[in-house]
């Protein structure tokens, strides 16, 4: 089974969603503001994408954090401002059976991937 996470109100995950439904490929949406995720998900990411591409740097999040707290970033204090700012994960994020499989959303990259 595959799941989405997510914000609802994100043009990425939007898009995501459609290119998943109009493929008929089955899958289950998480909001990450609504339905939190657990810290060995933010872990298991971390590890699997690696923190600088799991984290948005571009998101007006990122941009409102101090300095200090930027500059300070490892695995651990990542997955703390995760927790704290869900919308700092770049968005959508796609797992099957629990296993990470791809960040962000473009069409090629989908297509790519499901083509098998």
């Amino acid at each position: 089974m595959y799941l989405l996470y997510g914000i609802k109100n994100c043009d990425k995950v939007r898009a995501a969603k459609k290119w998943l439904e109009s493929k008929n490929i089955q899958f289950q949406f998480q909001d990450i503001r609504d339905n939190p995720v657990s810290n060995s998900n933010w872990e298991s990411w971390i590890a699997y994408f690696g923190m600088d591409k799991l984290i948005n740097r571009r998101s007006t999040t990122w941009k409102q954090l101090p300095e200090s707290t930027k500059q300070k970033l490892s695995d651990l204090t990542a997955i703390n401002l995760l927790n704290e700012f869900p919308t700092l994960m770049k968005r959508p994020l796609l797992t099957e059976n629990n296993k990470a499989l791809l960040i962000g959303f473009s069409e090629r990259q989908y297509s790519d991937h499901f083509k098998g």
